[in-house]
C-alpha cells in the first residue's frame, strides 16, 4: 500500500506556481490577484478563506478579503459581485459557500462572471467540462485528478466508482474520468444514497472516490485488493483525544481499506490541500488569460 500524500504535492505544485508568478513580476507582468467574499462566521469557512489568503502570500498572489454579516441582502450581495466582475484588477474571485439561507447561492454563482470564476461553479465552466472544453475545472475534482497523474496511477479502461453525486465533487469527478485521455478513459458507476447495491459496485471498483460526506461509510469488505482509493471526506466527529474535541473523519474506514488497497489518501493530508492549490493554480490561469483568451 502507498499513501497518496496530497500535502507534499500541493507544496511541489505551490513552489511551482510560486516560481512562475516571480518570473511574470520580473518580467514585468501583472501580479495574479484573487478576491473572496465571506459572509458570516462560520468556522469551517473562516478556516479555508483564512487559508487561502496565506496561500496567495505564500506564492505571490495579490489577495482581498471582502467581509459581510450573515444578515446582509442578496441584493446588497450581488451587486459585490458585479463590482468584483467589473474589477480589471482582480483576476479571479471566490464567494465562499455556504451562503445563508435567505440567500440564493444559485442566483450569486451564476452572477459571477465565468471568465472570473476560479471556483468552477457558474454553469458555462460545468457545461464547457462536461464537453471537453477548456475551462476553469473546480478545486476538488481538479486537485483529485492532479494526484492521480503525479503517482501516475493508471485509468484507462479502469472501472471507477464515485460515491457521492454533488455538484462540487460526485457529478464533475465523474464527468472528468469518463473524458479522452489522461487521467480519464475510465468506466465511471456513480453510486449515492438510492443506490440499492453499492457493496457489490464498489467491490468491482478499481479506483473508489468516496464523497458522500458519511464518517467510515466505505468498510474493508467492500473493496477488493489492489484498488485505488480517493476519500473527499471530512466530517467532524466529536473526539477525547484531541485539544479541540473533534478530529476529521473521512468517507473511508482507512485501516480497514487500507490493508487491501494499492494506494490510499489518508484524511487529513489527502485531497483537502490539493483543493486550495488548485484554486491558486485556476487563479494564475485566470491572471494569464489562458481559459478565456
Amino acid at each position: 500500500m502507498q499513501l497518496i500524500d496530497g500535502k507534499a504535492i500541493s507544496a511541489q505544485m505551490k513552489k511551482e506556481i510560486a516560481e512562475e508568478v516571480a518570473k511574470i513580476k520580473a518580467a514585468g507582468g501583472k501580479t495574479p490577484h484573487l478576491a473572496a467574499v465571506l459572509v458570516g462566521h462560520d468556522g469551517g469557512s473562516e478556516t479555508y478563506v483564512a487559508s487561502k489568503v496565506r496561500t496567495c502570500e505564500e506564492v505571490g498572489f495579490k489577495s482581498s478579503l471582502i467581509r459581510f454579516e450573515d444578515n446582509v441582502s442578496e441584493e446588497e450581495l450581488l451587486a459585490c459581485v458585479d463590482k468584483l466582475n467589473k474589477d480589471a484588477d482582480v483576476d479571479g474571485f471566490i464567494v465562499q459557500l455556504p451562503l445563508p439561507k435567505h440567500i440564493s447561492e444559485q442566483k450569486v454563482i451564476e452572477a459571477i462572471d465565468y471568465r472570473k470564476d476560479v471556483d468552477g461553479f457558474h454553469p458555462i465552466n460545468v457545461g464547457r467540462m462536461s464537453i471537453g472544453l477548456p475551462c476553469f475545472v473546480s478545486a476538488t475534482p481538479a486537485g483529485i485528478l492532479e494526484l492521480l497523474k503525479r503517482y501516475d496511477i493508471p485509468t484507462q479502461g479502469k472501472h471507477c466508482v464515485v460515491l457521492g453525486r454533488s455538484n462540487i465533487v460526485g457529478k464533475p469527478v465523474a464527468n472528468l474520468m469518463m473524458q479522452k485521455g489522461y487521467p480519464g478513459d475510465a468506466t465511471v458507476t456513480v453510486c449515492h444514497s438510492r443506490t440499492p447495491n453499492i457493496k457489490e459496485v464498489c467491490q468491482s471498483a478499481d479506483i473508489i472516490i468516496a464523497a458522500l460526506g458519511v464518517p467510515e461509510f466505505l468498510k474493508g469488505d467492500m473493496v477488493k485488493d489492489g484498488v485505488v482509493v480517493i476519500d473527499v471526506g471530512t466530517t467532524r466527529v466529536p473526539s477525547t483525544e484531541t485539544k479541540s474535541g473533534f478530529k476529521l473523519k473521512g468517507d473511508v474506514a482507512f485501516d480497514e481499506v487500507a490493508a487491501k488497497a494499492s494506494f490510499i489518501t489518508p484524511v487529513p493530508g489527502g485531497v483537502g490541500p490539493m483543493t486550495i492549490i488548485s484554486l491558486m493554480r485556476n487563479t494564475l490561469l485566470a491572471g494569464k488569460n489562458e481559459i478565456y483568451k
